[in-house]
């Protein structure tokens, strides 16, 4: 079973540059998008052989996840079920027989950490849902989680320690995270590889330079260890100050 996750920062915009191209090559079991940027009626998109599951942000032209799945899946909930965090469309949860596979889109806490107390309270909730479904059946979480874990996780550690995405906070809560039984897949095939990321600023040619962070993950329950296969950040795609990233999975 193969799953794509891309923060598109906008479908409709990076359906302009080679979205569908991507998309066709890829071939995946499932493709998660995070950060769609549109409402109900915006975009029509022919997909022969796929399921397609919206969430909407409340908020026009902002954040939103989609998932389009080969395999129509059991059931379909949206948001976490607490409405403080459910207006911003950033959740999409689809149950298979064999799991859960949740989209994920992660608030920014924002220049100045505007919005950090609101990630953190965001952070607990998202993990107690999760770990709610794992009871249940193993959890494949997938997104951007707007956050580099560790140093090796982006370009200039040092001179981020007290920036959005890299703050001991944050960081935190992602070691939380994994120590409540989940997997960094891409770090559990790759624990010691550098210069990977996902995501780069648009500005001072930090993609040309490879000045980047990885912020995109695939997190799987540790029950699933035994069937991962392969992990991957397609770093070769462009459209989106994001790529896409990969889980590869024996299902």
């Amino acid at each position: 079973m193969k799953l794509i996750s891309w923060n598109v920062n906008g479908l409709r915009a990076v359906m302009k540059k080679g979205f569908m191209d991507f998309f066709e090559k890829a071939d995946a079991d499932v493709f998660c998008l995070q950060e769609i940027k549109l409402q109900e009626g915006q975009i029509e998109m022919n997909l022969p052989g796929y399921f397609k599951y919206w969430n909407y942000a409340h908020k026009k032209g902002y954040s939103g996840t989609a998932i389009f799945t080969k395999k129509e899946p059991l059931a379909v909930h949206y948001g976490l079920g607490i409405d403080e965090h459910d207006t911003e469309g950033r959740v999409i949860t689809l149950e298979f027989e064999n799991s859960f596979v949740v989209t994920v889109y992660t608030p920014n806490s924002q220049h100045g950490l505007l919005r950090l107390d609101y990630r953190l309270q965001w952070e607990d909730a998202i993990l107690d849902y999760v770990k709610t479904l794992d009871r249940l059946k193993p959890v494949i979480l997938c997104g951007d989680l707007n956050v580099a874990h560790e140093e090796i996780d982006l370009k200039n550690p040092k001179a981020n320690m007290k920036n959005s995405g890299f703050t001991p906070d944050e960081r935190g809560k992602m070691s939380a995270f994994l120590a409540s039984g989940f997997i960094d897949t891409f770090r559990y095939f790759y624990p010691e590889k550098t210069d990977n990321y996902s995501w780069w600023s648009y500005r001072s040619e930090c993609r040309a330079r490879n000045i980047g962070w990885r912020i995109d993950y695939f997190i799987a329950s540790e029950s699933l260890q035994p069937k991962l296969i392969d992990a991957k950040i397609h770093s070769e795609i462009f459209g989106s100050d994001h790529c896409p990233v990969e889980l590869n999975i024996a299902f």
